[in-house]
């Protein structure tokens, strides 16, 4: 019985080092919803929940954003004509869409520690703000109305 459950301990640790390391940590598990999930009464506190946002040492963030489009038409960012710096990246370059995106803006009101975090939530239009590499996007940096 005591294996069993040191056995089950190391594969919930492993799991956990995965989830940090792996698909967690995309742009399309991070901020991609498409189509928008239906659970609609606390939203945020939801989906913050399901993909494991938090800050670092498992601070609540203060603010998560979540893109309901098609992942192609976030990809399709990357060749925007629209270059710009990115902000507190001097070297970096970000990529502003050209059309306006269907987005739910999550806003910390209460909590300070994962998984005790609580959200408001707002839904924007507003154009989306990306850092790209050779393969696609990589980051979400912010979005603009």
């Amino acid at each position: 019985m005591i294996l069993m459950v040191i056995i089950y301990l190391m594969l919930l640790f492993w799991e956990n080092e995965q989830n940090e390391e792996g698909e967690g940590s995309t742009i399309e598990h991070l901020h991609v919803d498409y189509p928008q999930s239906d659970s609609l009464v606390r939203y945020c506190n939801h989906m913050v929940l399901q993909r494991v946002i938090r800050g670092p040492d498992n601070t609540c963030k203060k603010e998560h954003v979540f893109i309901h489009e098609r992942p192609r038409n976030i990809n399709s960012v990357c060749t925007s004509p629209k270059k710009m710096t990115c902000q507190n990246h001097s070297s970096t370059l970000c990529f502003q869409s050209l059309t306006k995106f269907r987005m739910t803006v999550c806003q910390l009101i209460g909590g300070t520690r994962y998984p005790a975090c609580r959200y408001h939530i707002s839904s924007v239009e507003g154009f989306i703000v990306i850092t790209c590499d050779n393969v696609g996007p990589v980051t979400f940096q912010r979005y603009a109305k």
